[in-house]
């Protein structure tokens, strides 16, 4: 009996600080110095990230968030710089929102103390959200519907130039819907074919997937709710499998309705957990095994791949993005913070 009770008290000692460690997680604030709104977030490493937002503000540390340099591109004063991926220290695309030739996209080589812009869009229909990449050189650039397709941008040269993927390839989309522009999650990639675009704004928020890099596309409905400001906000891949979403009301943030849905076939269909975090979220990351969320009423963590969640932080956030272990968060008035645990 003494050697069970034994075995017993040891499988509790180890499981009790990881669930522990889950709970002790926060968020440690790096003051930027500036008061625009950071939707647009890439993490490098534990001491390289990038964040874009508001003014054509686009801030960069290589210290682990100590100090930033704000290396915005020249004359983007008056754009809206919802989303950003960055490769490294020096090389990173960034994408303005809005309609006709807002939307378009930067690309630095050299940490952005120069910029070129490789992308400008001249549909007046096009509203360009967010983009995400496979790799250093294949990425997608996606835009709400136009003529009642989803229209994306696709680039085989690490944003450097960009084509049209052809609209053959998209189902019809819903009467009224579209991306979010909220965190520059609303697409996103998982190994080197896989991708989704998560949308609302219609009867049903829904998630496209594309197993074939981009080009042919399919939608699946998912349980979160759909209006105008309502929606999926985020999709995050673990694997090619293992996926969740995220948004709920950004005009309601407090409705109690379920703002989580998981995945395990690639996107095919959704389920809602017994247990979601409350109100609306926007953002959306995986450190390892864990998920992360964030958004305007605070941060909230599952250490199960979306089935449970707790909330650790009430600040506001708008996006969350991880390299490994190292995760960041961005929002408003020049919010940005590191995981400290």
């Amino acid at each position: 009996m003494r050697v069970v009770l034994l075995v017993l008290a040891l499988l509790v000692a180890v499981a009790v600080p990881a669930s522990a460690g889950e709970r002790l997680a926060q968020w440690d604030l790096k003051p930027t110095g500036v008061t625009a709104q950071f939707r647009g977030l890439s993490a490098v490493s534990s001491r390289v990230a990038w964040v874009s937002g508001t003014q054509g503000t686009v801030l960069r540390t290589t210290d682990g968030g100590a100090s930033w340099q704000a290396v915005g591109p020249p004359g983007a004063e008056t754009l809206e710089l919802r989303d950003i991926e960055a490769f490294d220290a020096d090389h990173a695309v960034t994408l303005s929102i809005g309609p006709g030739t807002d939307s378009r996209v930067y690309r630095t080589e050299d940490g952005g103390r120069h910029w070129r812009q490789t992308f400008q869009n001249t549909d007046a229909a096009a509203f360009y959200d967010c983009l995400a990449f496979f790799d250093p050189w294949r990425g997608l650039a996606m835009s709400d519907p136009v003529d009642g397709k989803f229209r994306v941008q696709a680039t085989f040269d690490g944003g450097r130039s960009w084509r049209p993927v052809p609209d053959s390839g998209f189902p019809p989309a819903l009467p009224g819907e579209a991306g979010f522009a909220a965190s520059g999650q609303c697409i996103t990639t998982s190994g080197p074919f896989d991708a989704w675009l998560a949308t609302g704004g219609g009867a049903t928020a829904r998630v496209l997937h594309s197993g074939d890099g981009g080009r042919h596309w399919s939608a699946s409905a998912t349980p979160l709710p759909s209006s105008p400001s309502a929606g999926v906000f985020a999709v995050a891949f673990r694997t090619p499998h293992q996926g969740v979403a995220i948004g709920g009301d950004y005009a309601n943030p407090t409705a109690p309705g379920p703002a989580v849905a998981l995945s395990r076939d690639r996107g095919r269909t959704w389920s809602t957990p017994g247990q979601y975090p409350a109100g609306y979220r926007s953002g959306l990351a995986w450190r390892g095994g864990t998920v992360l969320a964030v958004g305007p009423g605070g941060s909230d963590l599952s250490p199960d791949g979306g089935r449970h969640w707790t909330s650790f932080d009430t600040g506001s956030f708008d996006s969350v993005d991880c390299a490994g272990a190292a995760c960041w968060a961005s929002g408003a008035q020049g919010r940005v913070a590191r995981l400290s645990r």
